[in-house]
């Protein structure tokens, strides 16, 4: 306990001077976008909102640089860190206003799903095992994500202090780089393009084009389980607050996890990797149990989330490579 106050409250003799790696992350995704925002702004209801937001964002950025620059220690480093951790949830909402800009790809993704398992896992799944109990236990593998995150991250802060930054970076990297890829490839998943073509034609392998009718419907399935279990419940009040019709492929929740398992590995911190597998598990599955995902995204989340932190990691150690030859 003592180091880790050491850490957090002594004063860096040699502070980072600029911006943090996962600022530069989330500035470079916020231009981009801005950008798009601005050439497209005619049709994008929300245009001015999307612009003033990420002002404040970039605003925010610049501000707890200027207050690490006057107070350069751990704690405002963990200060700024934590600060672009808790914006990643006001980003994912923003992403349905942009890739709505490009044409729905369900059919495509849900005709993929039919010829390779010859049947739609996320309609199958739930209605073979429906026992309450372990839809319950699925709705606790969803609702895991987030809490998953934070515990990961603060286990590196607390064992693995000089990697804090870089699991950081590695963590933004990869959300970002999942919004990325929703923007350009818009698929809703299960609980919003089986409603809206009807659980019979679905089931009987019907999967038209809807083309633009999620950018004005956006009517859901009900999520399966323990309907009033506190997890069951936990995952309706998440969708309630934040889901939209997008973010289908491939899974940020698998892949997010991925991720996450794979740092935790990596720093060989093996308690936690253990305490945490079941539940990574339990994500895995639950993602299409409760048909947020085709199993082609839960597939494509293990794939992403395992090459995000390949690469991640990997850019991470050469910018750090580069600071340190400059000190020199």
């Amino acid at each position: 306990m003592k180091k880790i106050l050491k850490n957090l409250f002594t004063i860096e003799k040699n502070p980072v001077k600029g911006l943090m790696a996962y600022e530069w992350v989330v500035l470079a995704y916020l231009v981009a976008t801005l950008a798009i925002v601005a050439v497209m702004h005619a049709r994008l209801p929300n245009a001015q909102s999307m612009m003033v937001g990420r002002l404040h964002v970039a605003a925010i950025t610049l501000a707890l640089w200027g207050v690490y620059r006057m107070l350069p220690c751990g704690m405002t480093r963990v200060i700024r860190a934590t600060v672009q951790l808790a914006l990643l949830s006001w980003w994912y909402p923003d992403i349905f206003e942009l890739n709505r800009l490009l044409p729905n790809l369900d059919h495509l993704f849900a005709s993929w799903e039919q010829a390779l398992f010859g049947c739609q896992p996320a309609l199958l799944f739930s209605q073979v095992v429906s026992n309450q109990v372990v839809g319950e236990l699925m709705c606790l593998g969803y609702v895991s994500y987030f809490p998953m995150m934070a515990v990961v991250t603060l286990a590196v802060l607390l064992w693995r202090y000089e990697a804090f930054d870089r699991v950081v970076f590695v963590v933004i990297g990869t959300f970002f780089i999942h919004y990325v890829i929703f923007i350009v490839l818009p698929v809703t998943g299960p609980q919003y393009y089986y409603p809206a073509v009807g659980v019979d034609d679905i089931a009987q392998g019907v999967l038209p084009n809807l083309h633009d009718y999620f950018n004005y419907h956006q009517e859901r399935m009900a999520c399966p389980g323990m309907e009033g279990g506190l997890f069951h419940s936990l995952v309706d009040s998440a969708h309630e607050a934040g889901e939209r019709p997008v973010a289908a492929f491939p899974s940020s929740h698998v892949g997010v996890c991925t991720m996450l398992m794979l740092v935790v590995w990596h720093y060989r911190l093996r308690r936690l990797f253990w305490c945490l597998l079941p539940l990574a598990v339990l994500l895995f599955l639950s993602t299409v149990y409760i048909r947020a995902h085709y199993a082609i995204d839960a597939l494509a989340g293990l794939l992403s989330g395992t090459l995000c932190f390949v690469t991640l990691m990997a850019a991470s150690q050469g910018m750090e490579g580069k600071a340190r030859k400059k000190k020199r």
